[in-house]
């Protein structure tokens, strides 16, 4: 039971008998595993907030737009650009099987006055049922009502970011606010969403009927027309169904022939999470194999100088098989330095990993992610580097013969 700590204190005494030469022994490791844990938490960050992203765009959703991309008179027009969706499109959707929520929207910028403040806000033209697809609670006040809609009432849903510009701290439910010269009332104050995965700030917009946008608002080619529906469907497994069903009740509503291009395009928010998270797995494995290259690189630093210290230690091997050391005893000690400086050099990475991603954080507001898990697994790959790298030269020292080496100079 003696034996094992006895041989810890030996190795603790051997690597502080030349600090300096641990001291270089360990920076492969050091920096192997700093490296490691600070790509890891960088990359496990993007992957958060790209999922925290595509969530609070709504689970299960679909994105229909209007038009579609395709050549014109040699211009390639964008998705958007047509006014193909009506709100008859919207409610025929609606009726479809498998579809929990929908909400057509026609959406613009405009600027926004309340007093001698004023903003360029992005205005959603929305349904009631908006929120609902969404996701989006309302923090304060309600929501408004198909009573509004059917009159194109002005009254308005406000974002965070919105508010924090308008009102300066003040609430802004019942407060009166200007679009253009016309004037709308605050109902209800949204949630805060956060930023969306293609960099847009959500909390910066203003929500009002459908209709009151349509008519008061930015006016549409011919009545009924919307930019965009969403659709909230009730289980991710019926995706791929709702899609083709979509697709089929679209194309016969605007009486596309057979061969002819869709005069809307369908996005599949979930595909899009997960092309996101594969892309950032990918790149997490990537940057972990180029920092797991400083882990090898270290461990051939270990057993360099393990090599050296069996060389240098060679007669005080050969004294210690000479008064009754057995092999695995002098494996055991040898064995046990490497591993002390693997792991030592492991808890310094692992400290200047973790501080380093803190401080990147805290420096460029980088999102990370500090995982337990990769702070074992770090922990106890830098062991196994240790015991891998560290077994020849350990095995070398227990194989001398105890004459020659005590006759070693």
């Amino acid at each position: 039971m003696t034996l094992f700590p006895g041989m810890f204190h030996e190795a603790w005494i051997a690597m502080g008998a030349n600090r300096l030469r641990t001291t270089l022994t360990m920076l492969g490791m050091i920096i192997g595993v700093a490296s490691v844990v600070l790509m890891v938490s960088v990359v496990q960050g993007a992957q958060s907030t790209v999922q925290e992203s595509i969530n609070s765009l709504g689970n299960n959703t679909l994105v229909i737009l209007s038009g579609s991309a395709m050549m014109t008179g040699g211009v390639r027009t964008d998705t958007g650009s047509a006014p193909t969706l009506t709100m008859a499109d919207a409610e025929a959707i609606g009726e479809l099987s498998g579809i929990a929520a929908y909400a057509p929207i026609h959406m613009g910028m405009a600027q926004l006055v309340y007093g001698s403040l004023n903003w360029n806000g992005r205005i959603f033209g929305a349904t009631p049922g908006y929120l609902d697809v969404r996701f989006w609670p309302l923090v304060a006040g309600e929501n408004f009502t198909e009573s509004d809609l059917r009159s194109a009432t002005r009254v308005a849903l406000i974002g965070q970011t919105t508010a924090e510009n308008l009102f300066a701290g003040e609430d802004p439910v019942g407060k009166t606010l200007r679009i253009g010269q016309a004037p709308f009332q605050i109902l209800g104050v949204l949630d805060r969403k956060g930023q969306s995965f293609d960099g847009n700030d959500q909390d910066d917009v203003l929500i009002v009927p459908l209709t009151t946008a349509q008519r008061q608002i930015f006016g549409t080619p011919f009545q009924g027309s919307v930019r965009a529906i969403l659709v909230r469907i009730e289980r991710a497994e019926l995706m791929p169904q709702i899609q083709t069903a979509i697709v089929d009740l679209l194309r016969q509503r605007h009486r596309l022939r057979e061969g002819q291009e869709n005069d809307f395009s369908l996005r599949d928010l979930a595909a899009i999470a997960q092309f996101a998270t594969e892309t950032t797995r990918t790149l997490s494995m990537l940057l972990g194999a180029i920092a797991s290259v400083s882990l090898i690189v270290g461990g051939i630093g270990i057993m360099n100088i393990m090599l050296v210290s069996v060389t240098e230690r060679t007669r005080e091997i050969g004294i210690r098989l000479a008064i009754g050391a057995r092999k695995i005893d002098v494996l055991t000690q040898f064995l046990m330095e490497a591993i002390l400086i693997s792991i030592a050099g492991c808890v310094i990475g692992l400290t200047l990993g973790i501080g380093g991603s803190i401080l990147l954080h805290l420096s460029v507001e980088i999102p990370i992610v500090i995982s337990g898990s990769s702070v074992i697994v770090a922990f106890f790959v830098a062991a196994a580097t240790g015991i891998f790298f560290g077994f020849y030269p350990a095995r070398k020292a227990a194989r001398l013969d105890p004459i020659e080496a005590l006759r070693y100079q």
